[in-house]
């Protein structure tokens, strides 16, 4: 039989590869459901080529708008309980997570009590609740396969090596700011920004990897996912990006994962995991590499990766203010409220602010500190 799918954020870039890999093996899958914040005209375009049963959009506004663009006779559905009625759903299977944001968090659960096949690709529900979410995920025996592609390459190089893991190392390419001095950051446009050197990402990734928040954000994802301690988990910019990640054994074997930069790769193991099948991608072709190098970050030049750290080891909120307080200067920075160097410097900011932390947060708790941090986030930005 096939595999059910539901796409929960299917118009963005980890969505619309998402497709591509499902249209690519159409005999063992089929999309039962799709959601999408506002992006009506792909929602509908993607509707009329799937033909999933549900849809999901983000307000009854826009559903109205919907009704009228997708084939008759599609469920449509808004908001947070619409998503929490897709993974519900008996017909899915497979959900694969591609929201940005913390919002994230409250469908994954959902789907994690419903004992649903998880494919995450969202960071910020496991920087935020990772707590509350892995524990819950093995206590409903339900499996939580990585999309990112660096916990996809530690994933996939740990298969029957776990016993014998020293610590694991998460690569970065640098993003577009790496040899700029960090002087001359706020010279260079949004457009330049947004252009990172190997991947095609939504705007707030690709913020995130010039600031080097992205990987901050991996390194609190990877304590959860991988159940390891801050000091197990080294990151190395590798601007090359043909390396997504690696391990390194208790006996100093490394162990590396290796293709080209194509997301369709990660998610396509996500949902056939542990079976492989052949892709639609190109394969790597080791004569045009024509060098590997590697290089400790530069926390001065990128203080958002010493943050992130920081505040792992804080625990408890910290974490969750640290993802909502990004989440906004983000925003002020892409609305042109902001200038890019003022982005660690206001989160920092934050977290100093942040004296009714909570050491072993509930769900109300996190929410509650997040909503924090974002009142905090945008006094400062005025």
């Amino acid at each position: 039989m096939k595999k059910r799918i539901a796409i929960l954020g299917s118009t963005g870039s980890i969505g619309i590869n998402a497709l591509k890999v499902i249209s690519s093996l159409s005999d063992r899958f089929e999309v039962t459901a799709l959601s999408a914040g506002s992006n009506i005209k792909a929602l509908s375009d993607q509707a009329r080529s799937f033909h999933p049963k549900v849809l999901c959009v983000r307000d009854s506004a826009l559903a109205g708008r919907l009704k009228a663009s997708a084939p008759s006779g599609t469920k449509i559905l808004t908001g947070a309980d619409g998503l929490d009625e897709i993974v519900s759903r008996g017909d899915v299977d497979i959900v694969i997570f591609a929201i940005s944001g913390s919002s994230c968090a409250a469908p994954l659960i959902c789907a994690i009590k419903k004992r649903k096949r998880i494919a995450l690709a969202n960071k910020e529900s496991l920087v935020s609740a990772g707590a509350i979410v892995m524990p819950l995920a093995k206590k409903n025996n339900v499996s939580i396969i990585p999309v990112d592609s660096e916990h996809s390459a530690i994933f996939q190089c740990l298969e029957g090596k776990r016993p014998f893991l020293n610590k694991v190392y998460l690569t970065a390419t640098g993003g577009p700011l790496l040899d700029i001095p960090k002087s001359r950051f706020d010279r260079y446009s949004r457009k330049f920004i947004l252009n990172h050197p190997k991947w095609k990402m939504g705007g707030k990734i690709s913020v995130d990897s010039a600031t080097m928040m992205n990987k901050g954000l991996e390194v609190i994802e990877a304590k959860w996912l991988f159940d390891l301690e801050e000091e197990r988990i080294d990151v190395l910019v590798h601007p090359e990006a043909a390396i997504h990640s690696m391990i390194e054994l208790i006996d100093g074997t490394i162990f590396a994962q290796i293709s080209l930069p194509d997301m369709r790769i990660p998610i396509q193991y996500a949902v056939t995991y542990p079976a492989r099948f052949r892709t639609e991608v190109e394969f790597l072709n080791f004569s045009n590499i024509k060098n590997l190098s590697f290089r400790k970050p530069d926390t001065g030049k990128f203080p958002s990766l010493r943050l992130a750290r920081e505040a792992l080891k804080r625990g408890g909120t910290h974490p969750a203010v640290l993802n909502a307080a990004d989440e906004e200067a983000v925003k002020s920075y892409l609305k042109g409220r902001m200038k890019f160097s003022r982005i660690p410097v206001l989160i920092e900011r934050v977290l100093e602010r942040h004296k009714r932390a909570v050491k072993e947060p509930s769900i109300g708790d996190i929410i509650g500190a997040e909503s924090w941090a974002r009142e905090e986030m945008a006094k400062l930005c005025r």
